[in-house]
Formats: C-alpha cells, sequence, structure tokens
C-alpha cells in the first residue's frame, strides 16, 4: 500500500522479494479476496485493499496509544495522582513542591486536598486518595505510612513586637503574653503546654484553633503570640508576623499514608521521596530562623 511494488516493499521490510510475493500470496488465500492488480511493473489496490488498511492503520493507531500509554506508565508520568494534605503543609509548601513535581511529568493530572489529618487518615482508608500527609501519631497503627523529616515548631509574634528584638525565644519570655493556641486536646497542644507549664510560665490564653493559619492571622493583627509549625510561619513571615526560634526544640512530626487495601503507586511513592528529600535540605540548611523558612529545595 505504501511503496506500490514487491521490490520497494521488501527494501523498506528488509526481507527478499519473494518472501514478500508469498507474504501477500497466502494473505489473500487466508481472506479469499484480491487485493492487489498488476499494472506494468506496480501494483494497483483494489477497492477491498483500501478499506481493509483503513481497519488495519486504525489498529495500528490503537497499538501505537497502548505502547505509548506504556511508556508513560513505565515512566511514572502519566494518570491522576490524589493527594489529601493537613493544612499546615497544603497552605503554600507542599502545592509548590507539587508543581515543582507535575512539571516534570507533563502527562501527570493532581487532584489535592487540604483537610485536618483525621481526615486525611479517613479518605486514605477508604481508597479516596492515593497518599496523604497527616500529623503523627497516626490513629490507625495498621495504615502503611512512611515518617517524614521532623522540622522544629518556631514562635511567631506580631511585627514590631517587644520580642522580635531577641534571635530565639523561650518559655520564660512568654511570661503574661496573650498566646493563641492549638485546640484543647491535640497532640500539640499538650506537648507545648508541658513545656510552658514544666517552666511554671503564665500565658494569658484567649484563642484556640485547629488551624494554623487562623493561628497566624490573629498573630499578625497584633492580638498576641504563638508557637507554630514551620511551613505556615513561612507563609506569613513578612506579613504582619515576625518569626523566631524557640527552645527547647518541639518538633512538628507528620508522615505519608497510603490506602491498605493495595500498594502504593509508583508515582506516589517518587512524590513522597521528593518531600523527604526536599524536608531534608529544608531542615539542613537552617542556620538562622529564614534560611529555615526558605522556599523547598527540589535537590536531593
Amino acid at each position: 500500500m505504501l511503496t506500490g511494488s514487491v521490490t520497494e516493499a521488501a527494501k523498506l521490510m528488509a526481507v527478499t522479494q519473494p518472501a514478500v510475493s508469498r507474504l501477500l500470496r497466502d494473505f489473500q488465500a487466508l481472506l479469499k479476496m484480491e487485493l492487489f492488480e498488476r499494472r506494468g511493473t506496480g501494483l494497483v489496490p483494489t477497492a477491498a485493499a483500501t478499506a481493509l488498511y483503513m481497519e488495519v492503520e486504525r489498529s495500528f493507531v490503537g497499538l501505537d496509544r497502548i505502547t505509548a500509554a506504556a511508556e508513560e506508565i513505565r515512566g511514572r508520568r502519566t494518570g491522576t495522582l490524589r493527594i489529601a494534605a493537613l493544612p499546615a503543609l497544603a497552605n503554600g509548601y507542599l502545592p509548590r513542591l507539587a508543581g515543582h513535581f507535575l512539571i516534570e511529568r507533563p502527562n501527570l493530572n493532581l487532584a489535592f486536598f487540604g483537610v485536618i489529618s483525621p481526615i486525611v487518615i479517613d479518605w486514605v482508608l477508604n481508597a479516596q486518595c492515593d497518599v496523604g500527609f497527616a500529623e503523627v501519631p497516626i490513629a490507625h497503627a495498621g495504615l502503611p505510612s512512611v515518617k517524614l523529616p521532623a522540622l522544629a515548631r518556631v514562635a511567631v509574634l506580631p511585627a514590631g513586637h517587644r520580642l522580635c528584638a531577641k534571635q530565639a525565644l523561650m518559655p520564660g519570655d512568654f511570661e503574661g503574653e496573650t498566646f493563641i493556641s492549638l485546640s484543647a486536646g491535640s497532640t500539640s497542644r499538650h506537648v507545648i503546654d508541658q513545656i510552658f507549664h514544666r517552666e511554671d510560665v503564665r500565658r494569658v490564653l484567649r484563642v484556640e484553633t485547629t488551624l494554623s493559619e487562623i493561628m497566624c492571622g490573629m498573630v499578625s493583627s497584633g492580638l498576641g503570640v504563638a508557637i507554630c509549625d514551620p511551613f505556615t510561619a513561612r507563609e506569613f513571615d513578612g506579613r504582619g508576623v515576625t518569626v523566631r526560634p524557640f527552645l527547647p526544640r518541639i518538633d512538628f512530626e507528620f508522615a505519608a499514608v497510603f490506602p491498605p487495601q493495595r500498594s502504593p503507586s509508583p508515582v506516589a511513592l517518587d512524590l513522597v521521596e521528593t518531600v523527604r528529600r526536599a524536608l531534608e535540605a529544608f531542615g539542613r540548611d537552617a542556620p538562622s530562623m529564614r534560611d529555615t523558612v526558605a522556599a523547598p529545595s527540589l535537590d536531593p
């Protein structure tokens, strides 16, 4: 069909001319139809051959698409990845990281949800997401998970606050300060309260919230101070909020979790490894608070 002659077809297929003649003869016998008419030294396709060729071409296009899809899957660059992440990660840091991840995988689509950790766990348990990022400890011990590098929580202060003059803050610096806290009953709230109780520091607890974004928003109003995860602090740094290291160190710990019903998808594992490397760089390159909350690095 492409060359118009048996000789040229043999060259194209890198076989002998008799082999092409035999293949063509056997194929016509199998189909019980004439596919070509000889005119001079060339072959002219019959109407039946033209109709058959269109069907064959359509099938080959389909096979090419299957091959291409297999290559994409092998290269982990196709499909849709569904992520759920706790708000501290979802409010800036992880979307930027995921954006870089997608740029390198142009055929990968993303569904991204920012929800509190208990909902992250629930959605992953029900296979509504391929991977979730939730604060530890994880309530369901049997859920497949990967612990990620922990980063230190930080103090967030209203811009111009008297404590901004200090390079690092300790519990005693918060004596008598209006304090915006995480909600009662959360593990993080318990750990933070214990440190202040141990130092016998009395804070004025006026506001509590489940979301660090609300916490930092309240701090930026000038109402009070808080201890916050480093990701949200980074988003608010310079927006009416000043960030300082806090000692003793209070780790912000979280993990990647996967649906228990199946093995993690290769692309989900790729994303988790990308996050792990970025977090290691985040903590490693932290001689000062501003460097600690710098934009994420994607370098290994």
